[in-house]
């Protein structure tokens, strides 16, 4: 599969946001439990300007997934470490398109000074860890009942990367 991987622009909302809405959905990626409207995601882009990018990946002009660099902490000791996001459209997961985003969100994380990047994974996805792994992250955790989905407790395994 021929993909493109390019900074998003204002005409990828909707479909950044049907992707991370399908994320929700499907419980694997997020603690968020109800599903983001437009101006959501509008004021979410609006702050992911500059240092903190979002990058799409597309095939024949179709959005197929997203990665973001977001604000770990707002601390000015930790302007270094950035937090990362990635989600593939559920049509198309279990394909590689998450390890060529992660290749292409850290050349950008290096270019704008991040010497880190920290991710959040639920400890039951064993896919996702897997990658991460693959692509040098290594696990700092695991917060035990760190959030509730669907009125059970989920635990959240830290991980991180040196770049």
């Amino acid at each position: 599969m021929d993909v493109i991987i390019r900074e998003a622009v204002q005409d990828d909302i909707a479909s950044i946001q049907k992707i991370y809405n399908q994320g929700i959905e499907d419980r694997i990626a997020t603690l968020e439990t109800e599903l983001k409207d437009s101006a959501f995601m509008q004021d979410w882009f609006d702050k992911h300007q500059g240092r903190y990018q979002v990058i799409i990946i597309e095939y024949n002009n179709r959005i197929l997934g997203w990665a973001s660099l977001n604000v770990y902490n707002p601390r000015e000791a930790y302007k270094g470490v950035a937090d990362l996001s990635i989600y593939i459209d559920r049509d198309y997961r279990g394909k590689g398109l998450g390890g060529k985003l992660i290749d292409v969100i850290e050349g950008i994380a290096v270019k704008n000074l991040f010497h880190k990047i920290v991710l959040s994974t639920f400890n039951f996805n064993k896919v996702g860890q897997a990658l991460y792994r693959k692509k040098g992250y290594r696990e700092v955790g695991v917060f035990k009942n760190q959030g509730i989905l669907d009125d059970k407790f989920v635990d959240v395994m830290v991980m991180e990367k040196l770049l």
